[in-house]
């Protein structure tokens, strides 16, 4: 087996803010498995939380790894990888891959060589933080691209009042859509900020909160639990299954992204321990074309929520395959997971 590597900068349409910085673009890793008759796709977007900042630094990690062979299952091959330190974001690119590829052997969609239908929720499609007149601005825009679920981003740098600030002009700039309004706030607040405010923004109709507090602070979140106005879900506390057992008592659910985790095969892990433990699911997503959303996509029918959208801020989005149709991402229904390179 071939494996290749293609570096690729992905602008995005809207800069993305959230609580932790502005995010207007960046170089992403493409990795192909060929077998000499079909290739597969994969996708890395860098992250220094998820272990390479660079696609240079996650290629440097999957050369050295790919050198000594990929032979066994692909689920041995992962356990290898993580076991060598390749960085989750990278492995993620190669597990993919190898996922498309062995689906197109085996002459089936990806979800259908999982054991899952091909079954989607409502994709939520994110507002950052921004200004209260930009959210009026961005929010019809969002709504006309067929978007039926909003995720706002909250956690200000300026504080909650900001973040009031801006949830109403989102909230105003959505009346009459019937669309469905998130919230998360990345880490942004403190235990008694976040306490406040998800019982503010329950009064306006939000759904779920998602990460109320810093990655570190899941003592607190007993506390936050108690009495909840909003169901709670984790994103940056949850980055594989082995976390999931020291808060599955005090949140009601768990968001898993690829880049995160480490691509599909430690996915499926999560989710079943998410079940196990009677927790809720859902997948997010980083700014990943639709080569890593396609992939994402195809476990559609393993969650409760779904948040495959960052293709959707691409300018362009250099990749096709996963289509958006009636607010969901959609799983393809060809050979593989239907995400590739257009130029490829």
């Amino acid at each position: 087996m071939k494996i290749g590597f293609r570096t690729v900068y992905l602008k995005k349409r809207f800069p993305l803010r959230i609580s932790r910085g502005e995010i207007t673009g960046s170089d992403n890793l493409f990795v192909s498995a060929d077998d000499g008759s079909l290739t597969g796709w994969g996708e890395m977007a860098p992250g220094m939380s998820e272990g390479a900042e660079t696609a240079k630094k996650g290629e440097a990690m999957l050369r050295d790894f790919c050198a000594g062979g990929l032979d066994g299952a692909i689920h041995d091959i992962w356990d290898r990888a993580h076991a060598a330190g390749v960085a989750p974001c990278a492995l993620a690119a190669l597990d993919m891959a190898l996922w498309d590829l062995s689906a197109k052997q085996a002459g089936m969609p990806l979800y259908r060589l999982l054991g899952l239908s091909r079954r989607a929720v409502v994709s939520s499609v994110t507002v950052g933080i921004n200004p209260p007149e930009v959210a009026r601005e961005r929010v019809p825009m969002l709504l006309a691209a067929g978007a039926r679920a909003l995720k706002i981003k909250l956690g200000s740098p300026e504080g909650v009042e900001a973040d009031k600030q801006m949830f109403i002009a989102v909230l105003e700039a959505a009346e009459g859509s019937g669309a469905v309004l998130r919230v998360d706030a990345n880490g942004g607040w403190s235990l008694d900020d976040a306490r406040h405010m998800m019982g503010w923004l329950a009064k306006r109709g939000v759904e779920y909160i998602e990460q109320p507090l810093v990655r570190g602070a899941e003592g607190q979140l007993a506390d936050l639990f108690k009495d909840r106005a909003l169901p709670i879900f984790v994103d940056e506390s949850c980055r594989k299954s082995q976390d999931i057992p020291g808060f599955a008592d005090r949140v009601d659910g768990v968001n898993l992204k690829l880049m995160k985790c480490g691509g599909i095969t430690e996915a499926l892990r999560i989710a079943a321990t998410a079940r196990a433990f009677g927790l809720k699911t859902m997948i997010g997503c980083m700014g990943e074309s639709s080569v890593s959303i396609a992939a994402g996509a195809s476990l559609g029918a393993l969650f409760d929520y779904i948040d495959l959208d960052s293709h959707l801020n691409l300018d362009p989005d250099p990749a096709t395959g996963a289509p958006f149709q009636n607010g969901i991402t959609l799983p393809a229904d060809i050979p593989g997971h239907g995400g590739h390179l257009k130029d490829a």
